[in-house]
């Protein structure tokens, strides 16, 4: 992707106390679930006749975020494809990070499944079911490019201020490893906050990097100078029980794998594709 796209240009519809947003994702086709039933192909039960309603954290590009007024990237587009097989359309609904470790969106029946490039934990599996493993994922250390930082180390030893995403195993790793970095609210307010100097060094997933370094000013400006392999996978999440839904999900991941689609979507949003990225093995 190339630079961040601002945050959400126009809602279509406000939902509950929590002022969660819900956000229309890509077009898919409409059948036997958009006829006022909340049962969809293959008896999956949904929260809403004919929507299947996802749970997300907006924006995180490549993943999901919002551009020209509508959501879009690689974890929405994967989940059109099991929308699709479901008959119905996926209507996302923009709420708090911290909902997802709980699963109390899902709970409470507000959503029906979260995509968030979440990554497979097993202090997440104790209130959440994941879907097989869609994405490999590692961790990028980037840097201000006249902050003389070379590595994660050197970030220690000089006394600079590190950025992580609040509530992320890379905020998680980063305090395993000592530090006590300045916690931000979204993605996009990390990079922020190193362009604007709060921080001289972030960690963040590598595939947001990836896009945000696309854009000329931003690479010219800063720079990776480490990739922590921490050995995370990305799954969507179901609530506990839901094994309906979990194997319709799962079934559109493999099915893309297997046809090429993944490949396409995976170059389309993050970049050159990596076969490892579509490794079946489990987290």
């Amino acid at each position: 992707m190339n630079t961040l796209p601002g945050r959400r240009a126009r809602t279509l519809a406000a939902t509950t106390a929590t002022a969660a947003l819900v956000l229309l994702a890509g077009c898919t086709s409409s059948g036997s679930g958009g006829s006022g039933s909340k049962t969809a192909a293959g008896g999956v039960e949904l929260v809403k006749a004919g929507r299947l309603t996802t749970c997300t954290h907006l924006p995180y590009p490549p993943f999901q975020s919002e551009i020209d007024g509508k959501v879009q990237g690689f974890d929405v587009s994967l989940i059109d494809l099991a929308a699709k097989d479901l008959g119905v359309k996926q209507q996302i609904l923009d709420t708090p990070f911290e909902n997802f470790k709980t699963g109390a969106f899902l709970n409470s029946g507000e959503c029906d499944l979260a995509a968030a490039g979440m990554t497979i934990t097993a202090e997440r599996k104790k209130n959440v079911d994941f879907s097989d493993p869609y994405f490999d994922a590692t961790q990028a250390v980037l840097v201000d490019r006249k902050s003389g930082l070379t590595s994660l180390a050197d970030v220690k030893s000089k006394g600079r201020k590190l950025g992580a995403q609040a509530q992320t195993t890379g905020e998680d790793y980063v305090k395993k490893q000592g530090f006590d970095p300045v916690s931000f609210e979204s993605s996009d307010a990390v990079l922020n906050g190193l362009r604007t100097g709060q921080v001289q060094a972030v960690v963040i997933d590598y595939p947001v990097v990836q896009g945000w370094l696309k854009n000329k000013a931003n690479a010219a400006a800063f720079k990776v100078v480490g990739n922590l392999n921490t050995g995370e996978q990305y799954g969507f999440t179901v609530k506990k029980g839901n094994a309906k839904l979990l194997a319709a999900v799962n079934k559109a991941i493999r099915d893309a794998k297997a046809d090429g689609t993944y490949k396409k979507l995976y170059e389309q949003w993050i970049g050159p594709y990596q076969p490892s990225a579509a490794s079946p093995s489990a987290s």
